[in-house]
């Protein structure tokens, strides 16, 4: 059994505390940002990491650091991870919801995302594939825009499973119905395989969707938590 453990929070204030725990590649990317709300987002999402990384760790948060180089372009926004630690984590925000996936090693991606949203049918044509777009014929506009952005939050948790984001085409993968649990049923990726893919979809609040892969063979167990300041 595999335990994934997701964390939840609300973006922090861009204070000196929080601030000082970002080495200086972080400040570069907190200081690219042009939105308040996206420096924020940015912010929060390592100070939960490194906070939440650091307890499982024996370490302080200031103590942590990641390694956020990209495999494709070696710039410094990949997926974050602790050198020499067996640790994987992933993070993702969107709107007032940020989000912290760990496990002890077996890779793993969380996606969360605003879903309160009318959905074009150019992004359905992009993303989903035949059989995907079929289940959701029938549905009204409401009820197809909350099974496309299931359908999207658990892609994107593949996606960022493998490291690779992108560069895998969306609809190379297929997964299981909206309302059903989520599975991944195939994949035109080697990277991506039912035997060896485990998948939950997770509840970030009102508003919003969110799904988690681990690439594993074994079952996962997933707990939710929220992080609030002591």
């Amino acid at each position: 059994m595999i335990e994934c453990a997701v964390w939840w929070a609300t973006p922090l204030p861009a204070d000196p505390e929080f601030l000082a725990l970002l080495t200086s590649v972080e400040h570069g990317r907190f200081d690219a940002y042009r939105q308040e709300i996206d420096r924020r987002r940015f912010l929060t999402g390592r100070v939960l990491a490194k906070t939440i990384a650091g307890q499982r760790l024996g370490l302080e948060a200031g103590a942590v650091e990641f390694d956020a180089t990209c495999d494709g372009c070696g710039k410094p926004h990949g997926a974050p991870r602790v050198p020499g630690a067996a640790l994987a984590l992933s993070i993702s925000h969107s709107g007032d919801r940020i989000g912290v996936a760990f496990t002890e090693g077996a890779p793993v991606g969380l996606d969360v995302e605003t879903a309160n949203r009318t959905v074009e049918d150019s992004l359905i044509e992009y993303a989903l594939n035949d059989t995907e777009r079929e289940s959701l014929a029938a549905l009204s506009a409401e009820a197809r825009s909350a099974a496309f952005f299931t359908f999207w939050t658990r892609k994107e948790a593949l996606l960022k499973a493998t490291g690779r984001g992108l560069r895998l085409p969306l609809q190379s993968i297929t997964l299981s119905p909206a309302g059903e649990p989520a599975r991944l049923l195939g994949s035109g990726e080697a990277a991506l395989s039912p035997e060896r893919t485990r998948m939950a979809d997770l509840d970030p609040g009102e508003g919003y969707r969110a799904a988690v892969a681990v690439l594993t063979p074994d079952d996962i167990k997933v707990t939710e938590h929220t992080w609030q300041l002591p």
